[in-house]
Formats: structure tokens, C-alpha cells, sequence
């Protein structure tokens, strides 16, 4: 009878041990999750005509891969006319800055000099000898005069006597006018010599010689700073306006930002992209992460804690990630995560990133996210060696 008794007591005292650690030995936190990955959506600002897909979806691209190629239109031909404005813009500015040429500077001081000469020589006024020749012409040409004069007596008087001929006449009568006009002629000169220049004459040659000067000194001094500015700031505005082109030149050519998937494309060759409109869509390998819902009893997570992270594709095996967002209001949980008892409860969204196995894991997979501050026991924890830190 006693060792019945016994029996029942040891019994009820092992399940009642039983009982009491079910109920307060620790019980893992976990909540349930898909993995997702940030989208990436790319186009062109200035949009086109495709020429080219090169991609497909699901397919796998690293960074800068060309996805979609446009057609160039008549860019090419801006580009080109852009750059030779370009190239003549700066043809002119380079001008500006060397100056003129030595030669138009040495034309320019030639002319200033024989326009200077002349002045000066207008200024003085006839020399001496220039006079004395001129009176010297004027003796000469009275001395051919009275000969002239004196063979038209001559022949005139042998006319009367019928010694000499009308034609003889004729002559003489012609070399006297031809001696009394180079007389004449001679006279004004002298006097013309004598009076010296005339002060009109003066200060038209001194115009022309300052004018002269301004334009040697101008050759000469180069470009004036306004002019070199204005040629740079037309060099500048072409450049300026090749490089627009050249952007989008560039835009024509959609590439992959990073390394992803191509997740969505719906574009065949001759189809239209609008400008700044997307047009396909990548997800980004490097950026994954797992979307799930906490009760509110878990609320003690803060931003950045460290949580270790399960897959049904790699049971044996546990993933660290951190906590990256926490909803601020609560809503309700989705019907794929939580059971129908479980839906009608609020919860709170969480993002953990994950900071490791991006290239293994993929969006789209579930996972389980550990939410206390040590792995659960078993071969997943026994693993790996890496430990999360707790903490904000």
C-alpha cells in the first residue's frame, strides 16, 4: 500500500515538474516573413524609339549592363553641328586671347609713319632749293618765251617781205603760246611755293595721322578684355550646349544601376518610351530583406537590433540580419502569415534587412525571423559562429 502511495506521488510530482516548465521555460519569439528586394524601375529622361532588348525577364544583370538601346534620331547630327560650333567658338576666343598678327601690327605702324612724314612735310612747308628750282623753272621758261617771241618778229617781218611761208608763221605763233603758258604755268608754281601749305591741308594729314595712330595702337595693345570675355562666354555656351547633347546621347542607352534581375519588361524593338517614364523594372540583389508583422508584445525591438534570420531552403543554417523599420500605427495581419486566430490581432510591420547570404538567398522566398536576443537551440544554431548583438 505505502509503495503505492509512493508510486502515485512521484508520478504526480514528476508531472507536475513537467507542468510548471512548460509554463515558464522559454519559448522562442518568431514571426513569419517573405523576403523582398527593393525595385528598381530605369528609363531615359529624353525617351525614343527602342532599337534594341537586350534583356529578358529573370534575367540576371551586373551593374552597367545595357538593357535597352534607343535610336538616335537626328542627335548625331546635332551632336556633330555642336561639336563644330564648339570648335569655332574656341577658334575665336583663342584669337582674342593671342592678340593680332606681328604683320597687321607692322602694316598698321607703316601706314602711321608715311602719314606722319607727310605731315611733317606739309608742316615745313617747300624747302630752299625746291624754290630755287622753281625760279630756276621760271627763268628758263621766260627765256624760251622771248626766244619764242623773238622768232615770231622774225618770221612775222619775213611774211611782209614774202620771204617766209604761212606755215612758218603758223609755228612760230604756236611756240610763243606754248612759251607764255609755261610762263604762266611756271609763275603759280613759284608763287604757289612761296605762299606755302595751306592750313586746311594741315589739319586734314594731322587727321589722318591720328586716326592712323589709333588704329596702330589698337593692333598693337590686342583685344580689349570685353571682347575676350564675350569670345569666352560663346566658347563657354557652345561646350555648354554639346554637353546637353552628349547627355543625351547617353540617355539613349538604359543601363542596369546595380546588380539585379530584370523583373518586369513589356518593349519590342519600335516601340515608344516616353521621357522620364520607366520602363522596365529590377529588383536589387544587394538590397534584400524580409517584410513581417510583430504583436505588439515584441514592441521591445528597436531600430537596428541584429536578429537571426531561417529559410526552408537552408534549414541547418541561420542568416543575420537588422531591424531597419517599425511601423509607427498598428494594422492588421495579413492573411498569409498568421493564423485565422491570429488575424483578427493587431500587429506592427518590421523590415529586417539582411546583412549576409545575398547570394544565396532570393526575394520571394519565406523566412523566419528570430526575434529574441539568442538562436534557438538545435543544429541551426549550432551552424554558424556568428552572434548578433542585441541593442539599438
Amino acid at each position: 500500500m505505502w509503495k503505492r502511495i509512493l508510486g502515485v506521488v512521484v508520478v504526480a510530482g514528476v508531472l507536475g515538474a513537467l507542468l510548471w516548465y512548460s509554463q515558464w521555460r522559454a519559448v522562442p519569439r518568431t514571426v513569419s516573413g517573405l523576403i523582398d528586394a527593393d525595385e528598381i524601375r530605369v528609363g531615359s529622361r529624353i525617351g525614343g524609339r527602342v532599337q534594341q532588348v537586350l534583356v529578358e525577364e529573370g534575367q540576371s544583370v551586373s551593374a552597367n549592363d545595357v538593357l535597352v538601346q534607343l535610336d538616335p534620331f537626328d542627335l548625331v547630327e546635332r551632336q556633330a553641328q555642336a561639336t563644330y560650333q564648339l570648335a569655332a567658338a574656341k577658334a575665336a576666343y583663342d584669337e582674342r586671347l593671342a592678340g593680332y598678327r606681328v604683320e597687321d601690327i607692322a602694316q598698321a605702324k607703316a601706314r602711321r609713319d608715311n602719314l606722319a612724314a607727310t605731315l611733317d612735310k606739309l608742316v615745313k612747308g617747300p624747302r630752299e632749293q625746291d624754290i630755287a628750282a622753281a625760279r630756276a623753272e621760271l627763268d628758263l621758261a621766260k627765256a624760251r618765251r622771248e626766244l619764242a617771241q623773238s622768232t615770231h618778229d622774225r618770221v612775222s617781218t619775213a611774211l611782209a617781205q614774202g620771204a617766209a611761208t604761212d606755215s612758218e608763221m603758223d609755228q612760230a605763233i604756236e611756240s610763243l603760246k606754248v612759251a607764255e603758258a609755261t610762263v604762266t604755268a611756271r609763275q603759280e608754281a613759284l608763287n604757289q611755293l612761296l605762299e606755302g601749305t595751306r592750313p586746311e591741308d594741315i589739319v586734314a594729314a594731322r587727321a589722318s595721322l591720328e586716326q592712323a595712330d589709333q588704329q596702330w595702337q589698337q593692333l598693337k595693345n590686342g583685344y580689349r578684355r570685353e571682347e575676350i570675355a564675350q569670345a569666352k562666354a560663346s566658347m563657354d555656351a557652345a561646350e555648354a550646349a554639346l554637353q546637353i547633347i552628349t547627355k543625351q546621347m547617353d540617355e539613349l542607352t538604359i543601363r542596369a544601376p546595380a546588380d539585379s534581375v530584370v523583373e518586369a519588361i513589356d518593349l519590342e524593338p519600335g516601340d515608344l518610351i516616353g521621357p522620364n517614364a520607366p520602363a522596365l523594372s529590377l529588383l536589387d540583389l544587394n538590397s534584400l530583406w524580409v517584410r513581417a508583422y510583430i504583436p505588439e508584445t515584441a514592441l521591445d525591438l528597436n531600430i537596428g537590433n541584429r536578429l537571426w534570420i531561417y529559410v526552408d531552403a537552408y534549414p541547418n543554417e541561420h542568416f543575420i540580419g537588422h531591424v531597419i523599420f517599425i511601423a509607427r500605427e498598428a494594422e492588421f495581419t495579413p492573411r498569409n502569415v498568421q493564423t485565422p486566430e491570429e488575424r483578427s490581432k493587431q500587429v506592427y510591420r518590421i523590415k529586417v534587412q539582411i546583412d549576409e547570404g545575398l547570394d544565396r538567398l532570393r526575394p520571394g522566398m519565406f523566412a523566419d525571423v528570430h526575434l529574441d536576443e539568442r538562436p534557438p537551440a538545435g543544429p541551426a544554431s549550432e551552424s554558424t559562429t556568428n552572434q548578433p548583438e542585441s541593442g539599438g
